[in-house]
């Protein structure tokens, strides 16, 4: 899928300066982004973040203490739901459980009194690009999860929206099947070519599915972005704290120049391979992925950067890779995970081992808030 930014200037949905209060309460704190149209953007933060508020807003359910939201042009402050070119699909997925497959995609046709031949042609053309034809005349409650979402969804861009919202779009089904259907989904989607905001509270599901990211917290966009840029360049500790897995070590820096940053960490040196707009004693952040470090018997020949030694004290083993915790000399933890491109390799280290983890002078994102 495309991950490329949206253009303010090709801005489909404008969100300017939009604010939200409940009484004292700020659930939405001046929110800014342009999505253009077909992107799939996704709102990803913790409970009560903002994102859902956020969401309602666009659906028509709340309306903003202040700020503007349009949509192609149009400005939605006084249109109420049920006339905004908008669809919301739910994560209770709402199916009607007296109505067939085919009586449900067809409900929110009918209620916009289109000639029968119309409705008919539209369900059929749904339940073919859900792959659910051959289900048409069961009822909800004879159909998998999977196989409600793909109704659900059907019949959310049955009326043709030119926005359609997500709210925890798979949150009610397992961990498997939410792997296969959020790739389902997304081609359902792109075919179809609608701009869609949705919400997770998944970071794996928005990295999957979303073109674009905002990472919200306390009612605020911490960062908006592409899947690889929250990843591999967040520009907070929330950001990096929150998408994957990522070790957090404190230092100052004591070198400080155009292409590289030395920074003393209590329990190594860390040469960072780039400049960082700081100063020589200044307190930073140095965030590592597991997945950037590797794991030797012998010290790494390094010239003393960017590695360290510790006992491994745990270690989880989950088929592609295993996850060593190692525990340094100061008593913190340091989370190493690598791939198992070897059938026994989760064999070569066990516990209470005493090795060295080194990483390059890529691997680091060092942050200053």
């Amino acid at each position: 899928m495309s991950t490329t930014p949206a253009a303010a200037d090709k801005a489909f949905l404008r969100i300017e300066d939009v604010v939200k209060d409940f009484g004292t309460f700020r659930a939405v704190n001046h929110v800014n982004v342009h999505i253009a149209k077909g992107e799939i953007f996704a709102l990803l933060g913790p409970s009560g973040c903002g994102k859902s508020t956020l969401l309602r807003m666009l659906g028509g359910f709340e309306k903003p203490t202040a700020g503007h939201i349009t949509l192609g042009g149009q400005d939605l402050a006084d249109m109420p739901p049920y006339e905004r070119p908008i669809n919301m699909m739910f994560q209770s997925y709402a199916l009607f459980p007296h109505m067939t497959v085919w009586d449900n995609i067809a409900f929110g046709l009918r209620r916009q009194s289109l000639p029968k031949a119309q409705v008919a042609e539209r369900v059929e053309a749904m339940l073919k690009l859900v792959q659910l034809t051959k289900l048409a005349q069961r009822k909800p409650h004879q159909l998998s999860g999977g196989q409600q979402q793909r109704v659900a969804l059907a019949r959310s861009l049955a009326k043709q929206p030119q926005l359609l919202l997500l709210d925890e779009p798979l949150g009610a089904l397992d961990k498997k099947l939410r792997e296969q259907t959020q790739i389902e989904l997304v081609n359902i989607v792109e075919s179809v070519g609608v701009t869609c905001v949705m919400v997770t509270h998944d970071q794996e599901e928005a990295m999957t599915m979303a073109s674009r990211i905002a990472v919200m917290n306390e009612g605020r966009f911490i960062q908006v972005g592409t899947p690889g840029e929250l990843y591999e360049t967040p520009t907070s500790r929330f950001v990096a704290d929150f998408i994957g897995n990522v070790n957090m070590m404190e230092g100052k820096v004591i070198e400080d120049e155009a292409d590289h940053v030395v920074i003393q960490s209590p329990n190594c040196i860390h040469w960072v391979g780039h400049g960082i707009t700081g100063a020589v004693g200044m307190t930073v952040t140095v965030a590592l992925r597991p997945e950037k470090i590797a794991l030797t018997r012998e010290q790494p020949d390094s010239q003393g950067y960017n590695c360290t030694q510790g006992a491994i004290s745990e270690m989880s083993y989950f088929g592609s890779y295993t996850v060593y915790h190692l525990k340094l000399a100061d008593g913190d933890m340091l989370k190493v995970s690598m791939a198992n491109t070897e059938r026994h390799a989760a064999a070569s280290f066990t516990w209470g081992d005493v090795v060295w983890a080194s990483w390059d002078d890529s691997a680091h994102v060092v942050l200053t808030n």
